[in-house]
C-alpha cells in the first residue's frame, strides 16, 4: 500500500495498526476478563517487568488464515523483552481474549523463534500461560498437524537459561507442554493445567470430570507434585515469579546473584535448642530450623504440599543462594516415600544446573516400605535419587541432626557421598535401622517368654544405641566435624565459602544433570 498525501510516511497507519493490536480481543472480552478478577496478558506483563521496560516483538503479527486475519491481533501471543530487578528477561504470554488464547500457526512460530533467540543470548525466559492449546482450523488435517507439531529442530531443554511458566487460566496443550519442561511452575488458585479440557474428554472418552479434579491447584500440589509454587491471584503470581527468579542466575554461564547480608557470619543460634528436642521420639518442624539457619526472610519452599516428609527450598546463607533438602519429622516421622524421592531428584537437577550448592539436613528413620511403596516403584525412585547425587557436581554439605538410618542416610548425602563436608550434631543417630527394631529382628518372636530374654534385649539395645552415636564415626574419620548445634550456620558459611575457592567461582557445576527431566 502506497502512502497517501495525508500520511506520507505511513505513521498514522502504523499508529492505527498498533492501537488495533494492543486492544487485544476488544473491550467486551477485556471486561469479561476483569469481571473474573483476572488481568489481561498485557496487564500481566506490565505487572511482571520493571516499569517501562517491555519491548514487544511481533505486535502486528496475525493469523495466516484469511478469515481470521482481523480477529487475531498479535495472533494471540504477546512476546518481548523486559527487565526484572534490572536484569533483561524474555516474556511471552497467551492472550485469552483472542480466540480463548489458543495457539495459531504464526503466533506459535513467533513465540518459539523469539524464545530461541533469547535463550541463545542468555536471557531467562518466562511464559504466562492462559490458553486452550492449538486452534482447530490451524492444526486439523495432515498439513495442519505436521506443520504445527512439536518442533524437534528447536533447542532441547538443557537449562542454558532459567525457564519459568505460570498457569493463570484454563491451560491445555501448549501452555501445559511449556510448563512440563520448565524449571519452576507457578499456578494461580482457580486455574487449570491439563493435557486436554473436559469438553474434549467427554467426546473422546465419555469422561466428564470437574476442572479442579482434572488439573486444579490441589491436584498438582498434593498428588502430582508438578507445580512448585501457588498464588492467590494474578498479582501474587507475578510477585512469586520475580522472587523465584532472584535465586537463579541469568544463564548457565553465571553464578546466582549475591545479596548483601548484615547478619554476623558467626552468629550463635542459641534458640535452636528450643526447636529440636533431644528426645528422638519427639517431633518438631524442620521448617523452623531452616528459617533459623538461613538469612532472615530468604526461604522459598518449592512443592510445599507434595510429600512433606522432605522439604526442598531455596534460601540465602550470608547472601549466597543455597538449596536445602531437609527431612521433616512432622510428616511420617521424616520417612521418605516415592514423592519425596521425585521431589529430591528434580531439586538436585535444578540446583546443579544453576550452580546452587546444596545443604542436607538429616532426621529420617529411612524410606517408607511395604506394598503401597512397591506399587509406586520405590526401588527405582530411590536409585534415581542416588544417580542424581552421583552426577551432581556443585558443593554439598550434610548435617546429621538426629536420625539417619538405612539407605536414606546415603540418599541424604551421608557417608561415602563425597560431600564438601559432613557435619553432625552430638544428637546424631546413624545406623542401618533403629536399634530397637534391630533388637526385635535379632531375637524374633520365638524367644518371647524365655527366661532372661528381656535382660538380653536391654543389654543389646544399650550396646547398639551407643554404637549409633556420631563418636565412633568421627573417630574413624567418617564424619568431618561434630559441632555445637548453635554453630550450624557459622559452620555452613565457612564450608561453602571455602568451596567457592579463591576465584569465587570454584563452586560452578559441570552441569551433568542439565538435560535430565524435571520429574521422574
Amino acid at each position: 500500500m502506497f502512502p497517501d498525501d495525508q500520511d506520507p510516511y505511513g505513521l498514522k497507519q502504523l499508529d492505527h495498526a498498533k492501537t488495533r493490536a494492543t486492544a487485544m480481543g476488544g473491550a467486551k472480552k477485556v471486561e469479561k476478563q476483569h469481571a473474573k478478577g483476572l488481568l489481561t496478558v498485557r496487564e500481566r506483563i506490565e505487572g511482571l517487568v520493571d516499569p517501562g521496560t517491555f519491548d514487544e516483538q511481533g505486535l502486528l503479527c496475525h493469523s495466516d488464515l484469511p478469515e481470521a486475519k482481523d480477529k487475531t491481533p498479535a495472533d494471540g501471543k504477546v512476546v518481548g523483552y523486559g527487565a526484572i530487578d534490572g536484569r533483561t528477561v524474555f516474556v511471552s504470554g497467551d492472550d485469552v481474549t483472542v480466540l480463548a488464547g489458543a495457539g495459531g500457526r504464526r503466533g506459535v512460530e513467533k513465540l518459539i523463534r523469539n524464545a530461541e533467540i533469547a535463550a541463545k543470548r542468555g536471557y531467562p525466559c518466562i511464559h504466562l500461560g492462559d490458553g486452550g492449546g492449538a486452534r482447530l482450523p490451524d492444526i486439523m488435517g495432515s498439513v495442519g498437524m505436521m506443520s504445527m507439531t512439536y518442533p524437534i529442530k528447536g533447542p532441547c531443554r538443557d537449562r542454558q537459561v532459567p525457564l519459568i511458566t505460570t498457569i493463570m487460566g484454563e491451560c491445555y496443550g501448549g501452555p501445559t507442554w511449556e510448563a512440563a519442561v520448565s524449571d519452576i511452575i507457578v499456578q494461580v488458585k482457580g486455574s487449570v493445567m491439563a493435557v486436554v479440557g473436559p469438553s474434549i474428554l467427554e467426546v473422546a472418552t465419555g469422561e466428564n470430570p470437574d476442572k479442579e479434579d482434572l488439573g486444579g491447584w490441589r491436584l498438582h500440589a498434593e498428588v502430582t507434585g508438578q507445580v512448585d509454587l501457588f498464588a492467590e491471584d494474578d498479582r501474587d503470581c507475578l510477585q512469586l515469579v520475580r522472587k523465584a527468579l532472584s535465586y537463579l542466575p541469568g544463564n548457565a554461564g553465571e553464578m546466582p546473584k549475591v545479596t548483601p547480608c548484615d547478619i554476623p557470619k558467626d552468629l550463635k543460634l542459641n534458640r535452636i535448642f528450643d526447636l529440636v528436642p533431644s528426645n528422638p521420639r519427639k517431633t518438631y518442624d524442620m521448617h523452623h530450623v531452616i528459617d533459623m539457619i538461613a538469612d532472615p526472610f530468604s526461604v522459598l519452599e518449592l512443592k510445599p504440599h507434595f510429600d512433606g516428609s522432605l522439604i526442598t527450598c531455596f534460601a540465602r546463607l550470608d547472601g549466597h543462594v543455597v538449596g536445602f533438602l531437609a527431612n521433616n519429622p512432622m510428616v511420617t516421622a521424616g520417612a521418605m516415600g516415592p514423592g519425596a524421592c521425585e521431589k529430591a531428584t528434580g531439586f538436585i537437577c535444578l540446583c546443579d544446573s544453576y550452580h546452587i550448592p546444596m545443604i542436607f539436613l538429616h532426621d529420617t528413620p529411612g524410606f517408607l516400605v511395604g506394598k503401597w511403596a512397591e506399587e509406586r516403584k520405590m526401588p527405582l525412585k530411590i536409585m534415581t535419587f542416588i544417580e542424581a547425587l552421583h552426577h551432581s557436581t556443585v558443593p554439598r554439605v550434610s548435617v546429621i541432626v538426629r536420625k539417619s538410618y538405612g539407605m536414606a542416610h546415603c540418599n541424604m548425602s551421608g557417608g561415602n557421598m563425597e560431600n564438601e563436608q559432613l557435619l553432625a550434631w552430638p544428637t546424631a543417630d546413624i545406623s542401618f535401622m533403629a536399634p530397637l527394631v534391630a533388637v526385635n529382628v535379632a531375637f524374633g518372636r520365638k524367644l518371647n517368654g524365655v527366661e532372661g530374654v528381656e535382660e538380653m534385649k536391654k543389654a543389646m539395645l544399650t550396646e547398639l544405641t551407643k554404637g549409633c552415636g556420631p563418636w565412633d564415626a568421627a573417630g574413624a574419620n567418617l564424619i568431618d566435624k561434630i559441632i555445637d548445634p548453635a554453630d550450624t550456620r557459622k559452620e555452613l558459611i565457612r564450608t561453602l565459602s571455602r568451596a567457592r575457592g579463591a576465584s569465587g567461582r570454584a563452586g560452578m557445576s559441570q552441569r551433568k544433570l542439565a538435560s535430565w527431566p524435571r520429574m521422574f
